[in-house]
């Protein structure tokens, strides 16, 4: 089953100081197919450079999004995923960041896997990568 992974997991395989860092590493590069969510680009962007102040690491980052699009595993926004992702947010108190990785996971019947315990994993709506992993 192919699994969509949220922002938090792509910055976790880049962060060797991340508690999720070797399962996210792992993962990417297990046999199972991988999708993200377009949004992906800027939210590792937005981490590596505003958190991070690290342009290589964002750079490494959009790069991994690049080849998971080449694979055929990049989900664009669409306005039916926009409209899911609106109905997620009121039903689960989520941002509609969040929701749009719910959404898109439901969109292409894939998994989603998470670093965010508190919002999507707590609410049985992703799995760690750990949890992926087993």
């Amino acid at each position: 089953m192919t699994v969509l992974l949220d922002a938090s997991v792509l910055l976790a395989r880049e962060d060797a100081d991340d508690a999720h860092h070797d399962h996210a590493r792992r993962l990417l590069a297990g046999p199972e197919p991988v999708a993200t969510l377009d949004l992906a680009y800027y939210e590792v962007t937005n981490v590596a450079i505003r958190a991070w102040s690290d342009p290589a690491a964002a750079q490494r980052l959009r790069r991994l999004v690049a080849v998971i699009a080449m694979d055929g595993g990049l989900v664009r926004c669409d306005e039916p995923l926009l409209a899911a992702a609106a109905d997620l947010t009121a039903a689960h108190r989520l941002s509609a960041y969040d929701a749009g990785y719910v959404a898109a996971a439901a969109a292409v019947g894939a998994r989603l896997v998470s670093c965010d315990v508190r919002d999507l994993v707590s609410q049985g709506l992703a799995t760690t990568p750990g949890d992926a992993l087993s």
